[in-house]
């Protein structure tokens, strides 16, 4: 059985994954939606932040996660390495490695390319981390989305997808999960 690639992403109820300057502190990050989908979706919290709150990351559904540069500097420079506990892979035609992140690897590569290698090899999902661009790019390649729809509406933003040319796509839901912080775990798998 192939490895599958997961978006997993909060959006909000209008569909981005953050605000027009790139922020995203409107995202829920406290309430009854927290432990239950960081259960689910172990490992998706960045190592550091997961060890100092006492978080475990182990046995979570992906051992490798793929990043755009702009997904990935978000962290920078304090989080030069940010999910140590996973393969990291940054998509990036003109930035270099910041000091601290041996851990990560970056490449200009085709992401379609090194997608369809990843998922010949043996091991657990992928996590499309972000950002919408990477995934614009990758959506032949996604075989479930996994999306924290927030109670907020950006109005304008970085959209889940980038603007493209491509043809409608229908996807089935396999789980809607509400919770009374107002986010929905909504999850859905390749038509």
């Amino acid at each position: 059985m192939m490895r599958e690639l997961t978006y997993y992403a909060a959006v909000s109820i209008d569909g981005y994954i953050a605000g027009p300057d790139g922020e995203f502190d409107r995202f829920l990050v406290e309430g009854d939606h927290m432990a239950a989908i960081g259960e689910k979706y172990r490992g998706t919290v960045p190592t550091a932040l997961a060890e100092a709150v006492g978080i475990p990351v182990d046995d979570g559904p992906f051992d490798t996660v793929l990043m755009g540069w702009n997904t990935y500097a978000v962290g920078l420079p304090q989080l030069p390495s940010p999910y140590q506990h996973l393969r990291q892979i940054v998509f990036t035609r003109g930035h270099t490695a910041p000091e601290g992140s041996e851990a990560v690897t970056f490449t200009d590569r085709d992401p379609v390319e090194v997608v369809r290698e990843l998922k010949t090899e043996e091991g657990k999902g992928i996590w499309l981390c972000g950002g919408g661009a990477l995934a614009a790019v990758l959506r032949d390649e996604i075989d479930r989305l996994a999306l924290k729809r927030n109670p907020v509406v950006f109005g304008d933003g970085i959209p889940l997808f980038a603007r493209s040319s491509y043809a409608p796509e229908t996807f089935r839901p396999t789980s809607v999960t509400p919770f009374e912080s107002g986010v929905v775990l909504a999850e859905y798998a390749r038509g």
